[in-house]
């Protein structure tokens, strides 16, 4: 056997083990994302370049920990909650919890019908319909065939949203040193206050926070010691950090994309609004691109969602419903909305907003969790991470409580 076959194949080993946190950074690049990073960027420019920076960071931190969680505990993060909350507490927890879940599912039927609409002309109430069927079938994908071949398809998925999202700046390059000047933080009234939070609601998101510790879990299994731990830990970690830097620089793609195309142009503060002037400014072709990444967000996304929901059933509830009929009562909202005429751009916006708020029930139970010997063993965080999560904490609840403020006060 020759040396280069024997150096390649632990490598080959290290990629096929890779996986999970491509399904969790699904999250991180859903139509909710689309809308409130177009947004930003249209309103504010370079602006907020900073809080997608910052939020991303948090976001590889706190998925890493998530994942670490599952490995060592050999529990998911709804199941350890599950076990230590009252009767009363726990349903109530899981009320919150898909609450939130429903939100994210609102936003990601929404924006793959509004990615329909602007590819075949699709009704909205139309496009959410098919985007609801397409995602069950994604989900009985998973459940038919384990969760390799559904990793595989999401990361399809994710490679086409990259390149959806980020073909227009090889047009129309941003610059850079307004690419910097945006890393400086700092806010511009009460607007950007409020669209930070909802961009960080779109980037830090609960229920990939809950889902990613069985995915690691269900994927790697439970390591029985400290040595076989250390090793798939290690791979872990690559897995976020590679797949957490793809959506990061998706997101801020989509930022500097409607800074440099859509800045001052009436009309950006809607998606289809935005793929119009995207038109008129890159041609049809970057606009279609631009569609068909947005439809694949939307597929990829909904279909995380749902078996995110089902994860923290599971764990906290300890009962399970079939995939089908939880894919339906998820889908009635978002399809009622659309056939409502609800402003579909803004909805998403909102429901942006409404998940920041439950950022913190699913961070301070991992804080606690991962900081715990008794759960962790060896793996326990030391005192850097510990400050670290707990300054995530803090920034998020406060930036929370100033959005309530505002929102309530103006």
């Amino acid at each position: 056997m020759s040396t280069t076959a024997r150096s390649t194949r632990p490598a080959a080993r290290g990629l096929f083990l890779l996986g999970p946190a491509f399904v969790a950074a699904i999250a991180y690049v859903d139509p909710g994302n689309v809308a409130a990073n177009l947004t930003g960027g249209a309103r504010y420019g370079y602006l907020l370049v900073w809080v997608l920076v910052v939020a991303n960071l948090m976001a590889g931190l706190v998925q890493y920990q998530s994942a670490k969680l599952g490995l060592v505990s050999g529990r998911t993060l709804p199941e350890l909650l599950g076990d230590r909350l009252k009767p009363t507490a726990r349903r109530l927890f899981w009320v919150q919890a898909e609450l939130v879940a429903a939100a994210t599912d609102l936003a990601e039927v929404i924006g793959g019908a509004i990615a329909l609409n602007l590819l075949f002309g699709l009704p909205l109430f139309v496009g959410g319909l098919i985007v609801g069927a397409v995602s069950t079938g994604l989900l009985a994908l998973q459940s038919r065939y384990g969760q390799r071949p559904f990793e595989t398809v999401i990361i399809g998925l994710l490679a086409i949203i990259a390149i959806g999202f980020l073909a227009g700046l090889f047009i129309t390059p941003p610059d850079g040193f307004a690419v910097l000047d945006g890393l400086i933080p700092r806010f511009d009234g009460t607007g950007s206050v409020l669209l930070s939070a909802s961009m960080l609601g779109a980037t830090v998101m609960p229920h990939a926070i809950y889902v990613h510790s069985a995915l690691a879990r269900d994927r790697h299994g439970h390591s029985a010691t400290p040595e076989a731990r250390r090793l798939i830990l290690r791979t872990t970690r690559l897995d976020v950090i590679v797949a957490l830097g793809i959506a990061g620089i998706v997101n801020i793609g989509m930022l500097l994309l409607a800074a440099v195309n859509l800045r001052n142009i009436d009309g950006t503060d809607t998606i289809s609004g935005a793929h119009a002037a995207i038109g008129a400014s890159l041609g049809p072709g970057i606009a279609l691109v631009f569609s068909i990444g947005l439809l694949a967000s939307g597929l990829a996304s909904t279909s995380v969602g749902t078996y995110a929901g089902a994860t923290i059933m599971a764990g906290l509830l300890k009962r399970r419903i079939p995939v089908f009929l939880r894919r339906l009562i998820t889908l009635v909202p978002a399809v009622a909305l659309l056939a409502a005429g609800i402003d579909p751009t803004a909805a998403l916006v909102v429901s942006q907003v409404f998940l920041s708020f439950g950022i913190p029930f699913a961070l301070v139970p991992l804080l606690r969790l991962t900081n715990d010997p008794n759960v962790m063993a060896e793996q326990v965080n030391r005192r850097p991470m510990r400050l670290a999560l707990s300054l995530i904490v803090v920034l998020v609840v406060a930036l929370n409580f100033a959005l309530i403020g505002l929102t309530v006060w103006g």
